[in-house]
């Protein structure tokens, strides 16, 4: 392939971008040593500059965060932390450590930043073992805590490990927008520990912090996590904290979701979980806009178990990406960033204000975030045919159950959609307006196909006929026309 090559000779030497002509080199590259990998970049950038991305949990990385992946970095080990490695030669790796941690002070202002973890679900690991490991250093088995653990007795061990596993989490339930790993059963967190869920309020939707903390009162578990990935709603964090105190429970917040809304200034005061939360992990690649990864931020107390997160639970860490971390951080640490961060919000407003207008129930009845949940089954369709057919439309989203969904975790009765990526496009309220038109649109003209015996409706497959597919398909793509992706990567 000639991408770079075309790309020299249509564009203005004014107008090129460097990002672009290394991103294009790479791809030429690949092309030669490995045709299908190279093949399948340039039809993923195809197939999202074709769909509409509302995916929640999804963004759009800075091409020069993608390119700080792409470098030698990935060929070192660097087990420990900066300062403090097993390994011989890390230097380097430290000063970009460093510079991730320093952003992440700067832009939260946190007492301790761990930026090593390679996703959320690691992160929260982390965040589990450093609560525990530092219970257990404060309880009575402190003495026993101090020891090497080669050097206790078969006997203090097994009394120790039952401890551990005696330790217990309540998180927000998944059906009421928490996560996998926020006790699931069938996620490790719910194995690791005893676990306990809370809901929502079944009339309001939206969090009882009252019947929260009658709750606590009688589990008093040692973990209280607040957080979401499917709640559409703000959560004051002051609430939480003294329910945790009030119990002796240590206050943990998982803010993947909506980190970049607080880096953005969007959630402060109250919402701002930094001033209240013992521990708190993310990832860096929603709202943040980030390379796929996770970072903790903790109290003091917290920070010498948590920079032990390798070997505690991780494998070495990820060099490059942590390279890519800190690019990343330094976007996120702008006015411009700000300004984005509040627009995903007034973006998710609308879209909302339009599903609302139109009759659809959205759970909690609205957002205050970037997301919304919207309930389906008042057009006798499943969150799964929902999901395909707007997908055959040019419209990403995923499926999502809700509070007591009768249709189950894998068809769902709910969709969830997200504007962090369409926001970091350019589009504002008056394409949002355009968006939901087209979202009702497949929905009212969705039905369920029968099942292969046509004994009853499918809960997977659907109906939709195909002019509504080619009008919805249209409008989309003028949309994306007019907001394109990676503009400066000429891959077509």
């Amino acid at each position: 392939m000639q991408y770079l090559k075309n790309y020299l000779k249509n564009r203005d030497p004014k107008n090129q971008s460097l990002a672009a002509i290394s991103y294009l080199a790479a791809v030429d590259h690949l092309h030669k040593k490995a045709p299908k990998i190279a093949q399948s970049i340039v039809e993923e950038l195809k197939g999202q500059r074709s769909h509409l991305k509302l995916i929640a949990s999804e963004n759009y990385s800075s091409l020069d965060v993608q390119l700080a992946m792409g470098n030698l970095l990935t060929d070192k080990y660097a087990e420990g932390y900066a300062g403090h490695r097993f390994y011989a030669g890390c230097e380097n790796v430290d000063v970009c450590e460093e510079e991730a941690m320093h952003h992440v002070k700067s832009i939260f202002n946190c007492d301790h930043a761990y930026v090593q973890p390679h996703s959320g679900a690691d992160a929260n690991l982390v965040a589990f073992w450093a609560v525990i490991v530092h219970k257990v250093q404060s309880s009575k088995l402190a003495s026993m805590g101090k020891k090497r653990l080669e050097e206790l007795s078969d006997e203090e061990y097994e009394t120790l490990r039952k401890h551990l596993v005696d330790c217990k989490m309540m998180g927000l339930s998944l059906d009421a927008g928490g996560h996998l790993t926020h006790g699931y059963r069938h996620n490790i967190s719910s194995k690791m520990m005893r676990s306990v869920t809370y809901s929502i309020d079944p009339k309001t939707e939206t969090l009882d912090y009252q019947a929260i903390r009658e709750q606590a009162k009688k589990e008093k578990p040692t973990i209280l996590l607040a957080g979401y990935s499917a709640y559409s709603r703000r959560i004051n964090f002051a609430k939480m904290r003294e329910i945790a105190d009030e119990v002796g429970a240590v206050l943990m917040v998982d803010m993947a979701h909506f980190s970049g809304l607080v880096a953005g200034k969007v959630f402060q005061g109250e919402e701002d979980p930094i001033p209240y939360a013992d521990i708190v992990t993310s990832t860096t690649h929603k709202t943040l806009r980030g390379p796929r990864g996770g970072f903790i931020m903790c109290k003091q107390e917290y920070a010498e178990t948590v920079n032990k997160g390798c070997p505690l639970v991780l494998g070495g860490p990820l060099p490059h990406v942590i390279a890519a971390k800190a690019i990343a951080f330094q976007e996120a640490n702008t006015g411009s960033f700000q300004k984005y961060a509040h627009r995903i919000v007034e973006n998710a407003k609308v879209l909302a204000e339009c599903f609302l207008k139109e009759g659809l129930r959205i759970i909690s009845g609205g957002t205050d975030n970037h997301l919304m949940v919207l309930d389906v089954s008042s057009y006798k369709i499943t969150g799964r045919q929902a999901e395909e057919a707007l997908l055959s439309c040019g419209i990403c989203l995923n499926r999502n159950a809700i509070l007591n969904d009768t249709n189950g975790p894998w068809y769902t009765s709910g969709v969830r959609i997200g504007t962090p990526a369409l926001t970091t496009l350019g589009m504002g309220v008056d394409e949002m307006k355009v968006v939901a038109k087209n979202i009702i649109k497949v929905l009212k003209n969705t039905k369920p196909a029968w099942n292969s015996k046509k004994e009853a409706p499918s809960l997977a497959k659907f109906e939709l006929d195909s002019s509504v597919k080619e009008a919805v398909k249209s409008e989309v793509f003028h949309l994306l026309q007019t907001f394109p992706l990676y503009p400066e990567l000429a891959l077509e």
